[in-house]
């Protein structure tokens, strides 16, 4: 069986909920990362690329009816380009380049665009539609932004819980303290605005136009461990998780480029980045989400035939400092190779988009060092995780 690659990727800036943002309509952030992912090989026929795989979580609003096909057609590629969406909620586009790289594999196509977008912005509230007509009783509208909606009762109660009454548990099971969350999620801001100043995100993300956003929106510089300990915790009174050490709400998208190593030298006309060597998927109780990772990515290492003494860099999606630093804990690796370049604390996580991110900054990493071995790997709601493993090409 051949190989899948990594060639290209972009990525828009990420925006708060309610910021810069927020005019832009999911599928228009589409055809931003789109055509950012395709500007860095001019050589490519887009006529060439033989499927577009696209993560989305929502799908309720404006990104519904295939979003990615939307993205494709306004980002003006040929009306020949097909396109499917996806959703595994937060996983939505790291599954989207999973999907892709196993459709080169076995030879389905040589060319393959993935990615991913969300607005949680624009979200829209959904209400339920009655069975009959003209119901007496009142009807709640229901905000599709995060979280279980129109949840079956027949679904135990403890595996509904709010994601960070979730997480609450979960510090309870691991005894992470507040002071180490606040100071993970402190580390997360430094390293990102430190990866801007340097320049590191200067050839992944591209602007959106008509919107006067250079960077990552969420990023705050300032922070401690010591300022971000005055905020008061968000989902118990005595709890541990604030807004300060969990991933706000975001908009954005992600693009990511893959390609067979033929398709490279005949149709893409740039070499690849990085090999897509192992994937993983695990899943556990709901309340657990944020520690699937640690299951996914120990597959994806043993099928990529490595272990973590041989990884280098792993971008590990934060959506909760507690989740992170449990899993980052139970691997027993260096913390220093996590998010070396921030994480979604600081950077923001857009649901559907930010897969394509984590991999994306995971190439770039490898490329920038010359490591050989990294690990994308993200949780998901409703307890799953999905794991890559990159080796280094370039």
């Amino acid at each position: 069986m051949r190989s899948a690659f990594v060639y290209t990727a972009a990525r828009t800036p990420f925006g708060r909920f309610g910021g810069a943002l927020a005019e832009a309509r999911p599928d228009d952030l589409a055809a931003v990362a789109i055509t950012g992912a395709l500007a860095k090989a001019p050589a490519l026929d887009p006529a060439s690329i033989g499927d577009t795989v696209w993560g989305c979580a929502n799908q309720a609003g404006e990104d519904n009816r295939n979003v990615g096909r939307m993205g494709v057609l306004l980002a003006g590629l040929p009306v020949s380009v097909p396109a499917t969406t996806v959703n595994r909620l937060c996983g939505s586009s790291l599954d989207a380049a999973m999907i892709g790289s196993r459709t080169i594999e076995c030879g389905d196509a040589d060319v393959v665009l993935t990615g991913g977008v969300e607005s949680m912005t624009r979200a829209p509230w959904v209400l339920p539609k009655p069975s009959k007509a003209f119901p007496a009783g009142n009807v709640t509208a229901v905000s599709t932004t995060l979280g279980w909606r129109l949840v079956n009762d027949r679904m135990p109660a403890e595996w509904t819980v709010s994601l960070g009454e979730a997480n609450e548990q979960l510090q309870e099971k691991y005894g992470i303290s507040r002071e180490r969350q606040d100071a993970f999620a402190a580390r997360s801001h430094h390293r990102a605005h430190e990866a801007w100043e340097s320049g590191f995100y200067d050839g992944l993300v591209v602007p959106v136009d008509g919107v006067d956003l250079k960077r990552d929106e969420g990023i705050r510089p300032g922070s401690s461990a010591e300022t971000l300990a005055g905020l008061k915790p968000s989902f118990r009174p005595d709890g541990t998780i604030t807004p300060g050490n969990a991933s706000p709400l975001n908009d954005g998208a992600s693009a990511v480029l893959l390609g067979s190593e033929t398709a490279g030298r005949s149709l893409i006309g740039v070499d690849p980045v990085a090999r897509i060597a192992g994937r993983g998927v695990s899943a556990l109780e709901p309340q657990l989400f944020g520690f699937a990772p640690v299951e996914a990515a120990e597959r994806a290492l043993a099928r990529a035939g490595i272990t973590w003494a041989d990884v280098a860099a792993i971008e590990l999606n934060e959506a909760f400092a507690v989740q992170s630093l449990a899993c980052v804990d139970a691997w027993k690796v260096d913390p220093d190779i996590v998010n070396a370049k921030g994480g979604a604390i600081a950077i923001g996580h857009p649901l559907g988009a930010s897969g394509g991110r984590i991999l994306a900054t995971l190439a770039a990493r490898l490329q920038e060092s010359g490591d050989r071995w990294g690990v994308a790997a993200i949780c998901i709601g409703v307890g799953q995780a999905l794991a890559v493993v990159l080796e280094n090409v370039s």
